[in-house]
């Protein structure tokens, strides 16, 4: 099976990268494909060179697509890839929304990869770290409302958000101003909620992403959700805190029981010992850490819950290399 990933220089395509490096996909060869001004630059694999082409115009020679340089691109460009031959599994946000396109997360709807008509997307890097943790809690119990908070990476804004943080931070200790471009304020030492752009309803377009996608994934239109994003100033890992109504009552004991053995989650939930999620311990994990499990005193028998996940990996990279695993293992690519 031949692998070819779009957007090969940017942070999420690096992560890929290093998540192939270590894969149980089967593949024969890999491609790399970025802007003009990045083609003929090369990037180690395996200890061995790859050059990184241009991407062109038309079809890719390759079975699997992993693309993750935009959502104008991939909207423009993967309907080509896919009547070329191949799979792609798309990063942005320009199909996660289409009827017709499955929205992955392996953990969670796996099966759903298996309907594809050539295009499968990965979620908002928000959307799956959340997922991975409720999931479960919403097959057992039922979620009825769900109320996210995130502390959301500079990450979330791809290489350049996070050279900002850095650049403005060593201004500011300097005693120099900090500027911004990539962010709507100066992110040092600065909390800003603000992501994306607003929508009519007040919420930003990233809150409304949390909405739409978990519902898709989880399957239930039903679920009412509320989330107030904002940008801290880290350099990955996004945290969220998650209260959640259930339909039947749950102690933390029960969450905690759950979780412990979940895929994809960690249960880091000793308080008494100070152990619970951060970006410090989640940052290079392929696990969502889950801790801070308390019982609602809002709604009764709800669950309080705080997550801390690898934005560049369960949130990008990771997952769209994990539907590409569990997708061969069903069938449904080359090599399995």
């Amino acid at each position: 099976m031949r692998v070819a990933i779009v957007g090969a220089t940017g942070a999420v395509g690096h992560e890929l990268m290093k998540v192939l490096e270590t894969s149980s996909l089967k593949f024969s060869e890999l491609q790399l494909y970025a802007s003009p001004r990045s083609a003929g630059s090369t990037l180690e694999f395996r200890g061995q060179p790859l050059t990184v082409q241009a991407t062109p115009e038309g079809a890719l020679p390759a079975d699997l697509v992993l693309a993750s340089a935009g959502g104008s691109i991939s909207r423009e460009k993967a309907p080509r890839w896919v009547e070329g031959g191949a799979v792609v599994i798309d990063n942005s946000s320009a199909f996660r929304y289409d009827e017709d396109v499955p929205l992955v997360v392996p953990e969670v709807n796996g099966e759903a990869a298996l309907k594809h008509l050539g295009i499968i997307a990965n979620p908002n890097c928000t959307t799956a770290i959340a997922v991975v943790a409720v999931a479960p809690i919403h097959r057992k119990y039922g979620v009825k409302r769900m109320i996210v908070s995130t502390y959301q990476a500079t990450s979330g804004a791809g290489q350049k958000g996070m050279d900002e943080l850095l650049a403005e931070t060593h201004k500011v200790l300097h005693g120099q101003d900090a500027g911004h471009q990539e962010f709507a304020h100066p992110i040092p030492f600065n909390v800003i909620p603000h992501i994306d752009v607003f929508q009519d309803n007040g919420y930003t377009k990233e809150e409304m992403k949390v909405a739409w996608e978990t519902r898709k994934i989880l399957g239930d239109e039903s679920l009412l959700i509320s989330c107030t994003a904002v940008r801290i100033p880290t350099l990955r890992t996004h945290s969220e805190a998650i209260t959640l109504e259930l339909e039947r009552p749950a102690t933390p004991e029960d969450i905690r029981e759950l979780l412990a053995t979940a895929a994809g989650v960690e249960v880091r939930d000793n308080p008494d010992q100070k152990l619970y999620p951060m970006p410090l311990t989640a940052s290079g994990k392929y696990d969502v850490e889950v801790g801070r499990i308390r019982q609602s005193l809002v709604f009764g028998g709800g669950i309080d819950l705080f997550v801390a996940g690898d934005q560049l990996l369960k949130g990008a990279a990771l997952n769209a290399v994990q539907i590409a695993e569990d997708l061969q293992r069903r069938g449904g690519l080359p090599g399995h």
